[in-house]
């Protein structure tokens, strides 16, 4: 009889996963920690989509009107400053409010930390240009 060998295993081929008792406990293990300044970029980008979605800013004015974000964390939990620019009119309480809760559900859905809270500040309100209307001077 003509066998072949058998192939060697690699240690990926290896069947299943790592025993659990060849684990530390959770706790030895180690944590991951996200910088604020990450969960700061994290927080601007939220920011831009929902003011997108959220508030029509005319297409113009856009490339000046991406959002700034500032957080304080602490024990897995943080606090963002956000900073956007809204379009005139509108209905500022209710937009600011759905951008709130965006960025908060974004923020802890990409980072898994707690978000207690999302204060939004008004930088400037966009007007859309009007053709039809000029201004005095």
């Amino acid at each position: 009889m003509n066998a072949l060998p058998e192939p060697a295993a690699s240690p990926g081929d290896r069947a299943g996963p790592p025993r659990a008792s060849a684990l530390p406990p959770p706790a030895e293990r180690g944590a991951t920690i996200i910088p604020d300044k990450v969960v700061g970029r994290i927080a601007a980008e939220a920011g831009r989509v929902a003011q997108r979605h959220r508030a029509a800013i005319p297409p113009d004015r856009v490339p000046g009107a991406a959002p700034s974000a500032s957080v304080a964390s602490h024990a897995g939990a943080v606090r963002l400053r956000l900073a956007v620019d809204l379009p005139y009119p509108t209905d500022l309480a209710r937009v600011c409010e759905q951008i709130q809760h965006d960025v908060a559900d974004r923020v802890a859905q990409l980072t898994g930390m707690r978000v207690d809270e999302v204060t939004l500040t008004i930088r400037r309100l966009v007007t859309a240009p009007n053709p039809g209307r000029r201004r005095v001077r």
